[in-house]
């Protein structure tokens, strides 16, 4: 992390809990301290960006890709089964009460009432348009929420500030045109630089709201039962015809512990170890045997993989995106030297096996084994903080890359410009290194997505779009009902607001 957005005393952090979606706040700001400057604009909006980072990096991300075929976390010799959470993610058989979707819910509607708060101040504060700017961005922040919200529950609330009432529910459709209609609104009034720099890296501009915009164009069949796929190219065109960003020479660099503003990334979460945690990538996902090989400050958990389905489609010579793996047996910095488990070499093999299908346990390690591949992409940070286990590489939510594949998809969905989406495919494929394409598919751009947003939280979203959700891979059976393609309204929601009615199928 480069550039942290910190908040100050000026504003009160409430909302342990969030359900009752929006409450009173008593607030430390006056009439004669409101913002004015900008650096004070900055500190009053600075926690609905810390409320975004800290939970997108966990819980969220778990959400999008536990129940996708790129994360499978196991049970490991009983360890990691905690009552079956990550399992049923994985089975797609969770229920209203599952602490992870519970969770999620409760990260979205604290952070759509801290957007609503932080508002009510701002717009309090001295008319200019220094105060129009950050009005803007916090309600394309907002927007953000409320996307992630209809996209995991469907039918949700829309809530307002200052209320006692419980909010009533909103229909997925309702929720899609508030999100269309906030960010149009507030798209030109947003900040515009060449590329994302410095001084707006994590915070949204235009790009950041055209992306938005092009990633709720492209799902809208399933949001709102319409295509909208020409609209997704529109902004899509807006992002790369009216920028100057660019796809990074480096893709590694995109997700180091150094990343920060550059040529791609529209918009990021943003990491700081010791200031802004959230990303704990490392922690769960290596082998405490690499430690040492890493330089790291603590012994990390052995927890998520990936399945040998996903991992063999990295599979194009040269690619690399195939580097982001580590399989097979384990070697130190040198190439040479063995890194041990126990008395034997580590070995991440792609297959694993079961020996208990019900809790989806691996049992112990023998033989120097650790079942499934473990992903390196946001490369582990000997800056972890030791005691937490967090990590300083930001995680970008939108990237040029991706604004791209969206196109080139949308191309083809409408039946128009192959050759234009073949050559969008193409500028990806040869940054990784990867063969050129001579002609292209729906099902080649998924794969292509796979291979290149892997780990990013897109996976749930992608396969759902492609009508793959529901089959099978790893220990998933396939088929277990497209009411799953939106989660359960938490049952701990429904009991405390009686507005709310559960999702079919629950």
């Amino acid at each position: 992390m480069k550039r942290y957005i910190t908040a100050t005393a000026l504003i009160a952090l409430t909302l342990g809990s969030c359900t009752k979606l929006d409450v009173g706040v008593e607030s430390q700001l006056t009439t004669g301290n409101f913002p004015v400057t900008p650096d004070a604009f900055l500190a009053a909006t600075g926690t609905v960006y810390q409320k975004f980072n800290t939970g997108f990096g966990v819980d969220i991300w778990r959400m999008y890709e536990l129940s996708s075929d790129e994360v499978i976390i196991t049970a490991r010799n009983g360890g990691y089964y905690d009552q079956g959470r990550y399992q049923t993610l994985h089975k797609h058989n969770w229920q209203p009460d599952h602490p992870i979707i519970q969770g999620a819910w409760e990260w979205g509607y604290a952070g759509i009432s801290d957007c609503n708060r932080v508002l009510n101040i701002l717009e309090k504060s001295v008319d200019g348009p220094t105060k129009t700017q950050f009005i803007n961005e916090i309600r394309a922040m907002r927007a953000l929420y409320y996307f992630y919200v209809m996209d995991m529950y469907g039918n949700v609330p829309i809530t307002s500030f200052g209320t006692a009432e419980r909010p009533k529910q909103s229909s997925r459709a309702e929720v899609f045109a508030y999100i269309e209609k906030e960010l149009l609104e507030v798209s030109e009034g947003l900040s515009a630089p060449a590329t994302v720099t410095t001084q707006f890296y994590g915070r949204p501009t235009k790009w950041m709201a055209y992306a938005l915009l092009q990633k709720l164009y492209i799902n809208a069949l399933q949001y709102i039962g319409k295509p909208k796929y020409e609209e997704s190219i529109t902004y899509g065109n807006k992002i790369i015809n009216g920028t100057s960003m660019a796809l990074v020479s480096d893709y590694n660099s995109l997700f180091s512990p150094t990343n920060g503003a550059n040529t791609e990334t529209i918009f990021a979460a943003i990491y700081d170890a010791n200031y802004s945690p959230g990303n704990a990538m490392t922690r769960f996902t290596l082998h405490s045997a690499l430690r040492a090989k890493y330089n790291l400050p603590f012994s990390p958990s052995n927890a998520q993989c990936t399945l040998k389905e996903f991992y063999d489609t990295f599979n194009l010579a040269g690619d690399v995106r195939n580097a982001t793996w580590l399989a097979g047996k384990q070697l130190l910095e040198n190439g040479t030297t063995p890194i041990l488990n126990g008395s034997v070499q580590l070995n991440f093999t792609p297959e694993i096996v079961l020996t208990n299908n019900e809790t989806m346990d691996v049992g112990p390690e023998l033989n120097g084994i650790s079942r499934g591949v473990r992903s390196i992409k946001f490369y582990p940070d000997p800056n972890t903080n030791s005691s937490t286990r967090f990590q300083n590489n930001d995680m970008p939510i939108f990237r040029l890359a991706d604004v791209y594949l969206l196109k080139a998809e949308a191309l083809l969905r409408t039946g128009g410009a192959p050759d234009e989406a073949l050559k969008l495919v193409n500028k990806v494929r040869v940054r990784a290194k990867a063969a050129e394409l001579s002609t292209v598919t729906l099902e080649e751009i998924l794969e292509e997505r796979g291979r290149e947003l892997a780990w990013e939280g897109w996976r749930r979203n992608d396969l759902i779009r492609f009508g793959k959700y529901q089959g099978k891979w790893g220990f998933k059976a396939g088929n277990e009902g497209a009411f799953r393609d939106i989660f359960p309204i938490p049952a701990t929601e429904l009991v405390l607001n009686k507005n709310l009615t559960q999702n079919t199928g629950y």
